[in-house]
């Protein structure tokens, strides 16, 4: 779109299906490069990717000519279908339906990007439940408990 300009910050938040602790440290960071390549290919910047076992971070600069639901199903359709490729888990890898996004002013980006690098430290101290509903609560998001990222007993 010729005459379109912006700059739109968004952090996404998902997890895998059940909140299973799939995601193994030994294939994570090729797991982070391929779902990076599959954004890129799209001229959509990555600042930051990280997680843990259970669920992932991810910053990026979009442009206005996608929505943040259609970038979303092609991560987790990709990805999910890499790593099912692989065989890099025992069964059938998903990620959990829905995810959360957050939109982030250029100012805040630099502070966005150290908490996502910081995942596994931060993890130590905090639930992925409460870091979760905290984000939601500080966003203003309305919410229902039912529909939260629950791990399945």
């Amino acid at each position: 779109m010729s005459n379109t300009y912006s700059q739109i910050y968004l952090q996404f938040v998902f997890a895998v299906q059940g909140r299973l602790s799939l995601i193994q440290q030994q294939w994570r960071d090729e797991l982070y490069k391929y779902i990076s390549g599959i954004i890129e290919r799209k001229e959509y910047k990555v600042f930051a990717i990280n997680g843990v076992a259970d669920h992932i971070h991810i910053l990026v600069s979009m442009k206005p000519t996608e929505s943040p639901s259609l970038l979303v199903q092609e991560i987790k359709r990709c990805s999910s279908k890499w790593i099912n490729d692989k065989k890099l888990v025992v069964g059938h890898f998903n990620w959990q339906e829905g995810f959360g996004v957050f939109s982030y002013s250029q100012s805040q980006v630099d502070q966005v990007v150290k908490y996502i690098a910081n995942q596994e430290e931060h993890h130590k101290r905090k639930t992925f439940i409460e870091e979760y509903t905290k984000m939601l609560s500080c966003f203003n998001i309305d919410y229902d408990e039912r529909f939260i990222f629950h791990k399945i007993e």
